[in-house]
């Protein structure tokens, strides 16, 4: 069985990768080293290693990448472009925060092969349907654990393999999976008996058991069993019987089966581990609100000291800092200038060592990517320290190189009574990069009553992360009513140095949009960030409930009962089981012991905990079958994020994976959660499975 048929292995740009090249691997002017790179026979791993170097080599996989740049297309290639021509260079680009890495190639003809290769490799990965997906993580599984190479896995290998899996089983019960696998009775798994084996492995009898619960007669759900589910179990009266149709249509992999509009337990399973079977309600994900209100009513994915990729001191600046922040999602980035020796101006964190980067390159990156994950307006946020000549300058770089995306007149000659909305409808230019000079002129707080008397829409403040904080618990209301009208900006203290950040929850709950986090600091707040603004098309705006958007509002964080339309809510969480949660310690006999934690974020009344106990020694399929109950005063504010650790009693647990998403983006019912790694990136097959229901607090 190859999974990938023979289609992709056969073209001649995959033939030449998997054949083999040599590639200078470039990470500096004086750092170029020759590798030799090839791709191995499932078509999907890279693999590399020093020509001379002993046995030491590393792998990567296609799945792990997000793009190939073609050229001179990073800092590093550009740096070296006199030495080696664009045609022979480019950039292999990862998912999340990982580094990119440059590569040179001996010929321009070699150069295009892996180009085009990755491309399509890449393609292919992002293009798998559920089962051929599954079909090639059973493939990689066979590769890994053949380590002799002969197409056949003996029982020691299937062993050593059970332990890769995080699958800690007595010898007997192994040696039985093993021998029902083995139907040619030769002692050894050929790649067709080891997919059988696998599949007795993965069986699942949490979601037999919910088969069972609707099948009359025990093999298959005929279309009403199934309407009947997904109205009583998934809540979603009416359009149940055409859902029924359509899971059967998509999902139902037997043509018997599907010719007599019924679904096998392998058609569920299959549609219970899509998309459409996650937690995260599908019409959330597309840009599903109103776009058209004022900016001050949208809360904005918002990056501080966007050009560091490290600390705050002596870190890294970098283009590729603003490129990461964008495809997150981000809208508004923080530039800060200072005056440079040769009359361009640079950017850098003021008075540290950390390293410079020139103001015309990120303007230059701006504008090639601000739009590439959402077409709605970029705020340029310039902290200006730079003398009157290199202003000038500043001005010259954004007017030339952003053109007509600049946002530099009111949209209507008119002083504006309130801010515009992204959808910036009354312009002739669609898309702006908005250097909102125009619409946030920044001007410093003298209080809330002043900024009621006197403060005009355009106005912005900014705050540090203390002071928002003492206001949001002195004066919540009132910040609240300010943020109807003003955008207010929160940043970092000056203390956290080591670009850590602080929870941006508290700032949301009154209605703060800026809320600028350190963006290449992965961790829980940014968990937050992420799950907010997963919604919506992942643009980076999000429409704030509407007691966040009345500018009378009576609403305050702390006494939520007190607003109109308060309706508390009840939310369980059954955690059924996991699903080959990753290794958390790569060494070789290591197997995790993994529990269930779901943490709730929102108004101080909804902040709460609850966990499940440990499984001891199962990564690969623990059951907890455990039932966490929460009440939730403000569902419109409240984040859930569930969070899989590796019980530790002797110190802090470890991390294995995390999920976060907004209450109000919930699908009740049966459900899996595609767990995310510490950087946010996806990492299947890991996933729980859990029944949620919500209904009313009384």
């Amino acid at each position: 069985m190859d999974p990938e048929g023979s289609r992709i292995q056969d073209d001649p740009d995959v033939k030449i990768m998997m054949a083999g090249s040599t590639l200078r691997k470039v990470k500096s002017r004086s750092w170029k080293k020759q590798r030799h790179f090839r791709l191995l026979e499932d078509g999907l791993t890279i693999w590399y290693k020093s020509r001379w170097a002993g046995r030491g080599h590393s792998t990567f996989s296609v799945t792990e990448l997000e793009a190939v740049r073609e050229g001179h297309q990073s800092e590093v290639l550009l740096s070296i472009a006199e030495e080696f021509p664009a045609n022979l260079c480019f950039t292999l680009v990862f998912h999340g925060r990982q580094g990119n890495v440059d590569l040179v190639a001996e010929s321009p003809e070699e150069a295009q092969a892996w180009i085009q290769g990755v491309r399509k490799l890449i393609h292919k990965a992002q293009t798998m349907d559920e089962k051929e997906r599954l079909d090639q993580w059973v493939w990689d599984w066979f590769q890994k654990a053949d380590k002799n190479k002969d197409g056949k896995m003996n029982f020691k290998e299937v062993r050593k393999l059970l332990k890769m899996m995080n699958v800690d089983m007595n010898e007997e019960h192994a040696l039985h999976l093993f021998t029902m696998a083995d139907k040619s009775d030769t002692g050894s798994l050929e790649i067709e008996e080891f997919v059988h084996f696998y599949k007795i492995l993965t069986q699942r009898d949490e979601v037999w058991k919910v088969f069972q619960d609707y099948s009359g007669d025990g093999e298959k759900l005929m279309l009403e069993e199934l309407e009947n589910f997904l109205r009583i179990e998934q809540q979603e009266g009416e359009q149940s019987a055409q859902h029924a149709k359509e899971l059967i249509d998509r999902y139902e992999p037997s043509e018997t089966a599907k010719k007599q509009s019924a679904m096998s337990l392998d058609g569920f399973q299959m549609y219970l581990c899509s998309q459409e079977g996650s937690i995260f309600k599908p019409e959330h994900r597309h840009l599903y609100q109103d776009m058209s209100q004022p900016l001050s009513h949208y809360f904005i994915s918002s990056s501080h000291n966007t050009y560091l990729l490290e600390d705050q001191l002596r870190g890294h600046s970098s283009l590729e800092a603003y490129i990461q922040a964008l495809k997150r999602g981000c809208r508004c980035v923080e530039v800060d200038s200072w005056d440079g020796n040769d009359g361009e101006p640079i950017v850098y964190h003021g008075h540290t060592l950390t390293s410079k980067i020139l103001f015309r390159d990120i303007i230059s990156t701006l504008k090639e990517y601000a739009f590439k994950t959402s077409d709605f307006p970029v705020i340029l946020s310039l902290e200006n320290h730079c003398g009157v000549e290199q202003q000038t300058v500043m001005a010259q770089h954004l007017r030339q190189i952003l053109g007509d995306t600049l946002l530099t007149t009111l949209l209507d000659g008119q002083i504006p009574q309130q801010l515009p909305s992204p959808q910036k409808s009354k312009s002739k230019l669609s898309r702006e990069l908005s250097d909102l000079v125009v619409y946030c002129k920044s001007l410093h707080f003298h209080g809330f009553e002043h900024a009621r008397l006197h403060a005009k829409c355009y106005e912005m403040s900014s705050f540090s992360e203390s002071k928002a904080k003492r206001l949001t618990k002195e004066a919540g209301t009132d910040f609240i009513r300010y943020n109807t009208r003003q955008l207010s900006r929160i940043y970092p203290s000056g203390l956290r140095t080591d670009s850590s950040n602080y929870n941006p929850q508290d700032m949301w709950n009154v209605g703060c949009q800026i809320v600028a986090l350190n963006f290449q600091t992965a961790g829980l707040e940014m968990d937050l960030n992420d799950g907010l603004f997963r919604q919506n098309n992942c643009c980076g705006y999000v429409l704030k409930p509407d007691f966040l958007r009345d500018g009378d509002t009576q609403f305050s964080p702390d006494k939520p009962e007190g607003r109109q339309g308060y309706r508390p809510l009840r939310l369980s969480i059954q955690v059924i089981s996991g699903q080959q949660l990753p290794k958390v310690n790569q060494k070789e006999g290591s197997i995790v012991d993994p529990l269930v934690r779901v943490e709730i974020y929102g108004v101080p009344q909804d902040q709460a905990k609850e966990e499940t106990s440990h499984i001891n020694n199962n990564g690969f399929n623990p059951v907890w079958n455990e039932t966490l109950n929460f009440i939730i005063h403000t569902p419109e504010l409240a984040l859930v994020r569930f969070v899989v650790e590796d019980y530790d009693k002797a110190s802090r647990n470890d991390f294995i994976g995390q999920f976060t998403l907004p209450f109000m983006c919930i699908q009740a019912g049966y459900r899996h959660i595609h767990l995310l790694s510490k950087d946010g990136t996806a990492i299947p097959p890991s996933s729980l499975f859990v029944n949620v229901s919500i209904s009313e607090f009384t």
